[in-house]
């Protein structure tokens, strides 16, 4: 079973005016992990094999963030888990698109 997320880090406090600087380091990490993704410009769609292991990422993700210098951040977290079917990024797309 594969389990969508979305999640949206959201750095705060860091006296800098944007945050693609800390984006593309959350990026770093998820790439690290060698979990599929893709970049939105309003979050990070992952395709992982279970909520534990979005966990362990997000936990990751925030040790990153402390050692960048950020002083608070905000994660919003969404699901997608289908259990009748097989589901993944590109198919979510797809179904769209075509």
């Amino acid at each position: 079973m594969k389990v969508l997320a979305v999640i949206r880090v959201i750095p705060i406090g860091t006296g800098k005016p944007g945050i693609g600087d800390y984006v593309k380091e959350v990026v770093e990490v998820i790439k690290k992990r060698g979990v599929k993704y893709q970049v939105t410009p309003f979050g990070t769609a992952l395709e992982a094999s279970s909520i534990m292991e979005v966990s362990t990422l997000i936990d990751e993700i925030i040790e990153k963030m402390r050692d960048s210098g950020v002083l608070r951040i905000a994660i919003d977290v969404s699901f997608d888990i289908r259990f009748d079917k097989e589901i993944s990024l590109e198919y979510k797309v797809r179904r769209v698109i075509d």
